[in-house]
């Protein structure tokens, strides 16, 4: 096989956080006074971590200040809640065993803070990923392919038997970064259209055109 190694994106791609991203996102609004953000506005902010979240869903022109304080109220918010209505897609837990079961590596790399990841990992795959890496103060955030790095040398994998998979246009970006392939899945938080404009090259629709293209020869 062509790949030993999928590296996979954790918000819109394993699993579904927009419900939960969401609520903690308007409990810390609501919290400073101010207005709350919708579903699909939700939608359209995340991908660049937390903290980015933030400045996106306060008013524009908010002081630093205000931004801050929403910022730690989320953050104490969503530690608790950050698996209140969140959901792994249907079929991604037996694909990673599948994956385990042919001796293909496979790892997390996402922009959500690295407390959130290693709960939701816990709670959702315990023990199947062989390495699991949230945002970090040390360690720059995709699209920078720090992370990424920091995964291939783990594991001594070269970077052409290597592959990303994301939902978003932060994801096609990270792996053209680290020069690594890239495979763009369409149930997350980024529609087709807007995937293609990013310049994704592959875009599956379901866990078995997944697994096929990581399995391929």
């Amino acid at each position: 096989m062509k790949y030993s190694l999928a590296i996979f994106d954790m918000d819109g791609t394993i699993l579904n956080t927009l419900e939960d991203l969401k609520d903690s996102l308007n409990f810390a609004l609501k919290e400073n006074g101010l207005p709350i953000r919708t579903l699909e506005e939700t939608r359209r902010f995340v991908g660049n971590g937390i903290r980015r979240l933030v400045e996106l869903g306060v008013p524009e022109n908010s002081s630093k200040g205000t931004t801050e304080k929403v910022f730690e109220c989320f953050n104490e918010h969503y530690a608790v809640h950050c698996n209140d209505k969140t959901r792994a897609y249907d079929g991604i837990i037996e694909l990673i065993k599948r994956l385990d079961s042919l001796g293909i590596k496979t790892a997390v790399v996402s922009n959500k803070s690295d407390y959130a990841v290693q709960t939701l990992c816990k709670d959702y795959f315990d023990g199947l990923f062989g390495f699991a890496l949230g945002l970090k103060d040390s360690i720059r955030k995709k699209p920078y392919p720090d992370s990424v790095n920091l995964v291939l040398e783990k594991f001594n994998i070269k970077k052409e038997n290597a592959v990303y998979i994301g939902d978003s246009e932060v994801d096609i970006m990270t792996a053209g970064n680290a020069g690594i392939d890239c495979i763009s899945v369409d149930w997350g938080f980024r529609t087709d259209e807007e995937l293609v404009n990013a310049g994704a090259r592959k875009i599956v629709k379901n866990m078995k055109e997944l697994e096929k293209e990581i399995t391929k020869q």
